[in-house]
């Protein structure tokens, strides 16, 4: 293999290269042909470069004595880059213990040099690159004739899924939404102030996005598909023993099938392939599924591998969840036991808050903006679920679908289509709800800005349109037409990676060219940080696309493609938390700049309603005000509080060709414009009313 090619796949790799190690070792193993006359229970193979060597250790059982001939060949991202047969009774590599291979049990070990012209072909980032693309595989021949093939992963013991990942990206998401708490503090009690961004939905959505992409039923590159596994959690995918035996005790009372599909057997399978064949410590039926594991896979898989995962054709959920020691039959009942957990936490923390509020108030000064919260106590948890849903939805669509295509227990089932039906129920009835309030605000007002400065009408559904313009306030329907289909097609194409990435490809790119049309967002940071997310959600797929395997390509392009992805994304997200952590400073030390204008409107009205021909208070510089506003006031005659104007003798003259008329202009004052002098006389024989019903005259 070339050195440009092995310099390509170095691209982005950001782990410290001191702390690489120059062993190269197998981990597990798996038989590559049935009805093998030498059965192979273990292989161990490892390179060392400071001492260009292999090291193999191999045992099992054979049906007769007899002689044979090995050969091991090494591969890395497809192409053989090492290949030596050698005669175990032979001079250049001598193995006393398989010369011949005895009837019954059988061990061996030895070593062998790497001749330098191999060796050389194998550079220093192979040493350090997570999640090595690597094979070695021994074949062992007697008569010209196959009688034993196993083949096992290269490994150099460094991989991109890191626990220490998941919980930084936990942690980004728990400040995003820390600082969207904030937030709504800063802002109690006001209407029309957009959101922070970015939110916790826009983090939660876009780690989902980074999670899904490795649940394709494409070829992934090990790189790229470890790496995704740092998201899982963002889609409800958290192991968790205790729970995943509760689920299975469910599913096998409402018909499941839990021989081949539970956490018993799957938790087997992985201990059996770690020791070898040797029985677990865990618990009695666990050493028994693993021993009838081994049994029935002898003859034509290894005790390592649970299915053949490598393969397009296999279920990529499947094999995506059982990497997180997940059952696939386990994946919709996960799901929902982590949504309902997490309802719980925020019912209880909601609660906690209002015993902290009520304390706050009956011993401290409480301030007025947090009154509100004191008050919709059951408000603001419903508001909070449905915002869980609505951020959610995608995800939802897509585990529902799932478990009605595959899943095995009947109540499960219904399980998945009561809660896909509630869920799309409530976001279709408060979609109908906000057009229903916008067509009525429209119709009496002449636009729709009541959404956005009707108190009541903000409080209770602002959550889907806050961060938009007034005039684009009904985006979040595509929005949510945008989830749905996404969740249909990565669920119902599952085992088509082509019709996937083209179906999602096509669905993102739509939800792209919305955005640039319209530019939706009321802020220029959230209008930035939502395109830059959706442009590359674009190429994502994009890159994906390469992974499919009709496509044909080399598996050293997959890999650099999948580095590259690595990277990208890895960027979005730090770029993210940099802004949760500035917003989170800009919060804490800047007042909410809707909150000021408020406050300066409010002021203003005040003073206004004491204004008088003496104490102007230079009234003619202010502002005026929207003009809805003294719209509305112009139906009224001041000369008597809220005596409708058209009911006056003046205006009634209108009708009969008089120029006579009241001609209200700024802030409601009526002033006499009439060139007839007994208008303007009869104007000045008028006293003044009091504050609160007008300007004296």
């Amino acid at each position: 293999m070339r050195t440009t090619i092995w310099a390509l796949l170095g691209l982005g790799v950001v782990l410290p290269q001191a702390l690489a190690s120059d062993t190269l070792s197998t981990s597990g193993f798996s038989l590559c042909m049935q009805d093998s006359e030498i059965e192979v229970q273990k292989l161990d193979v490892s390179y060392t470069k400071s001492t260009q060597e292999v090291v193999f250790d191999v045992a099992g059982t054979n049906s007769k004595e007899q002689n044979v001939t090995a050969t091991l060949t090494v591969t890395a991202y497809g192409s053989q880059v090492y290949s030596k047969t050698f005669n175990p009774c032979g001079t250049e590599v001598h193995v006393a213990e398989l010369c011949p291979v005895p009837s019954g049990h059988f061990s061996a070990s030895g070593s062998m040099a790497v001749p330098d012209e191999y060796a050389s072909q194998i550079p220093s980032i192979a040493f350090s690159i997570p999640d090595l693309d690597g094979q070695a595989k021994l074949t062992l021949t007697s008569n010209g004739k196959d009688v034993a093939c196993v083949e096992s992963e290269l490994s150099n013991g460094k991989s991109t899924d890191v626990k220490g990942v998941a919980w930084a990206t936990a942690g980004i998401a728990a400040g995003a939404l820390a600082l969207s708490g904030l937030s709504a503090l800063g802002s109690a009690g006001s209407t029309g102030a957009p959101s922070s961004s970015p939110s916790a939905g826009d983090v939660v959505g876009w780690f989902g996005s980074v999670a899904t992409n490795g649940m394709l039923s494409v070829s992934h590159p090990t790189i790229y598909k470890s790496f995704t596994k740092n998201f899982a959690w963002s889609t409800g995918l958290i192991p968790w023993s205790s729970m995943q035996n509760s689920i299975d005790a469910f599913r096998k009372a409402t018909g499941g099938n839990t021989t081949h599909e539970s956490y018993i057997y799957l938790s087997g399978l992985s201990t059996a392939s770690s020791s070898n064949g040797t029985s677990s410590k865990r618990s009695l039926d666990l050493v028994s599924r693993a021993a009838n594991l081994i049994a029935r896979s002898s003859s034509n898989s290894s005790s390592s591998d649970l299915t053949d995962c490598g393969s397009v054709s296999v279920n990529s959920f499947k094999c995506y969840s059982e990497e997180l020691s997940i059952p696939s039959a386990n994946i919709f009942m996960t799901v929902l036991l982590v949504f309902a957990i997490v309802v719980a936490v925020v019912v209880v923390g909601i609660l906690l808050l209002k015993v902290i509020l009520e304390l706050w108030a009956l011993y401290g000064n409480f301030p007025k903006k947090l009154t509100e919260f004191r008050k919709d106590y059951w408000g603001i948890m419903a508001r909070t679920i449905t915002n869980m849903i609505l951020i959610l939805y995608g995800i939802w669509v897509m585990y529902c679908v799932y478990q009605l295509r595959n899943g095995d227990s009947w109540a499960a089932k219904l399980l998945a289509a009561v809660t896909l039906s509630v869920f799309t129920a409530l976001l279709a009835f408060f979609a109908w709800r906000i057009i229903y309030l916008a067509r009525k605000y429209k119709k009496a007002e002449g636009d729709t800005t009541g959404l956005y400065e009707n108190k009541e009408t903000w409080r209770k559904y602002s959550l889907f349109y806050d961060n938009y313009k007034k005039d684009l306030w009904w985006l979040f329907v595509p929005v949510i037409v945008y989830a749905l289909a996404k969740g249909c097609i990565i669920a119902g194409a599952e085992g088509h990676g082509m019709v996937q990435t083209i179906g999602q490809l096509a669905v993102e790119c739509c939800m792209l060219a919305l955005l640039l049309w319209n530019r939706p967002y009321a802020t220029k940071s959230s209008m930035g940080i939502h395109m830059t997310i959706q442009i590359v959600r674009v190429l994502s797929i994009a890159c994906v696309l390469v992974f499919v395997e009709e496509l044909g390509l080399s598996q050293t392009t997959k890999t650099v493609t999948g580095i590259v992805l690595i990277v990208v994304q890895s960027a979005l997200s730090g770029v993210l938390a940099i802004l949760i952590a500035v917003n989170a400073i800009i919060v804490c030390i800047r007042e909410n700049p809707h909150a000021k204008k408020l406050r300066e409107a409010e002021n203003a009205n005040k003073d206004l309603d004491d204004l008088t021909p003496l104490d102007a208070r230079e009234s003619l510089l202010i502002d005026h005000p929207p003009k809805r506003d003294f719209t509305e006031m112009s139906k009224f005659n001041f000369n008597a509080p809220y005596e409708p104007y058209r009911d006056h003798p003046v205006n009634r003259s209108n009708s009969t060709g008089s120029n006579d008329r009241l001609v209200y202009a700024d802030y409601g004052v009526a002033h006499g414009r009439s060139q007839s002098p007994e208008s303007r006389s009869s104007l000045e024989g008028r006293k003044p009313t009091a504050p609160g019903y007008g300007m004296a005259y």
